[in-house]
């Protein structure tokens, strides 16, 4: 019995043994989202963060004529929503013109007021839809568009 009692002690320590000289892996996880895409008019707020045409993104979106950002690139108020009209999503079947990164924007067609915008669904800068069927109206300025949207 003594000599069993001895093998499992020394089975014993040589697992501790072994255990403090093994090395060490440590887990890291990187994502590297890289830089923000240039996009005329803003990008969808999903991924592969393509160029969303005019008129996705009400007025709120843009403060003095720049993007406020949407996804892992959104830099707006912590509790921001704001218009999108869904119907110039590709992802629902938007078939029109969609620019490229790097266009320069259209000098008819303003950001603070955009023609005949009409939302359809609030965001967050997120990615997360909020409040499904609003057409117009409410919401929370993005700081420096005209709060809400809605027609003009």
């Amino acid at each position: 019995m003594n000599r069993f009692k001895c093998l499992v002690l020394a089975a014993a320590v040589a697992e501790v043994c072994f255990t403090a000289t093994a090395p060490r892996a440590e887990a890291q996880v990187s994502i590297d989202i890289g830089a923000e895409p240039g996009c005329p008019y803003g990008y969808y707020d999903y991924a592969p963060y393509a160029c969303a045409p005019y008129g996705y993104y009400g007025p709120e979106w843009f403060a003095d004529g720049i993007f406020v950002g949407a996804g892992p690139w959104f830099h707006g108020p912590e509790h921001f929503r704001g218009h999108v009209d869904g119907r110039f999503d590709v992802q629902r079947g938007y078939r029109g013109r969609v620019p490229n990164r790097g266009d320069d924007r259209e000098p008819s067609k303003r950001l603070d007021q955009i023609d005949h915008f009409r939302g359809n669904e609030m965001h967050d800068g997120r990615g997360n839809v909020d409040g499904v069927g609003h057409v117009g109206g409410g919401g929370h300025s993005g700081g420096g568009g005209h709060p809400g949207g809605g027609r003009r």
